[in-house]
């Protein structure tokens, strides 16, 4: 039985979703850890973030305060998060202790617990190497099965990052937008039943939890950054210099607008568009110096820049760190039929 939390404002207008599976045999409270480390990790829940109270997420989860106190007494022993007295429970600003570990190390002091374990059950070496062997290989097989789905609220940056993650956790991603899901047609909702895993950027995971929530369909946040190469090139620009953007989708138009205010850059001299007209294309790129586009739009402009004027393309990137931390979740959960 999968149990979801119900979102909780944060102080930092943060909501947060955390997702236990009672069944898996992995303790209650070692979930719970590590999703606020996912979730930390991800940099969904950064420095400062107020925590929900023992009492309301054991409410939430429906499990006991003791399992959330556990959690949180083992988070506070790391330094990932701290309590205040009479304030409450924050993100903490001490140095993260993941950063910190030798990955390497770690790993093999997992290892040498293995092989102790087995030569005191009177395994020899050659059977353990064998059992990791095959464990490996059905973890990678595990996932090569997997069929999942990316939502994004545009189409351009749906296919990119389905593309990416494919190839970054080695399975099966088709991408699919937030307005195919609201239509919800026959192809949409064939492509869901046969989906065992259902992945969107943080900020869109509760919108699509809440459309397709009648599908019993385990939902996975990941974080995305915009390029801070292309924010440079934009900001080196002189004072007044004429921008054009050319994207796709609306969604994406007002997205870019919210990157270049939050970079400090929301008074350039600029006209957005997603039109679909060729002459109106044209017009942009005769009306302007700089020309910035989504990368779906790239080899259109280019083919249509007869001045050769530069052409700046607007890239946003999956984070790293939280995509490694999306397999290993990922890879935890048994799915059967």
């Amino acid at each position: 039985m999968v149990q979801s939390i119900s979102p909780i404002d944060l102080g930092r207008r943060i909501k947060i979703n955390i997702v236990i599976t009672k069944k898996s045999g992995i303790p209650l409270y070692l979930q719970v850890k590590k999703q606020i480390m996912y979730l930390i990790r991800s940099g969904f829940l950064k420095v400062g973030t107020k925590m929900p109270t023992e009492r309301e997420l054991s409410e939430n989860l429906k499990v006991s305060r003791n399992t959330i106190s556990t959690a949180y007494k083992e988070l506070e022993k790391e330094g990932v998060l701290k309590s205040y007295q009479g304030k409450g429970t924050f993100v903490a600003e001490e140095a993260k202790p993941w950063k910190e570990q030798n990955v390497r190390d770690k790993i093999v002091r997992f290892v040498d617990i293995g092989i102790e374990e087995a030569l005191e059950s009177g395994m020899n070496i050659g059977e353990f190497l064998d059992i990791v062997s095959t464990r490996v290989k059905e973890k990678s097989d595990f996932m090569k099965e997997l069929k999942g789905i990316y939502v994004e609220c545009n189409t351009e940056q749906s296919r990119m990052f389905s593309k990416e993650l494919s190839e970054a956790m080695n399975m099966n991603v088709v991408p699919l937008t937030i307005g195919e899901l609201k239509r919800m047609d026959e192809e949409t909702l064939t492509l869901l039943k046969e989906s065992q895993v259902v992945i969107s950027t943080f900020n869109h995971v509760n919108e699509v939890h809440e459309l397709i929530k009648g599908l019993d369909k385990e939902i996975f946040g990941v974080a995305i950054n915009a390029d801070l190469e292309t924010i440079v090139k934009i900001a080196r620009y002189k004072e007044g210099t004429r921008f054009g953007f050319l994207c796709i989708s609306e969604e994406f138009m007002f997205k870019i607008k919210g990157a270049l205010e939050s970079a400090g850059l929301g008074g350039i001299n600029i006209k957005y568009t997603n039109t679909q007209n060729l002459q109106e294309v044209k017009e942009l790129i005769e009306e302007s110096e700089v020309i910035i586009v989504s990368p779906g739009r790239f080899k259109e402009t280019k083919r249509l820049n007869n001045e050769d004027k530069d052409i700046i393309k607007f890239i946003y990137n999956l984070d790293e760190g939280s995509v490694k931390a999306l397999r290993s979740k990922i890879l935890e959960i048994d799915y059967k039929g």
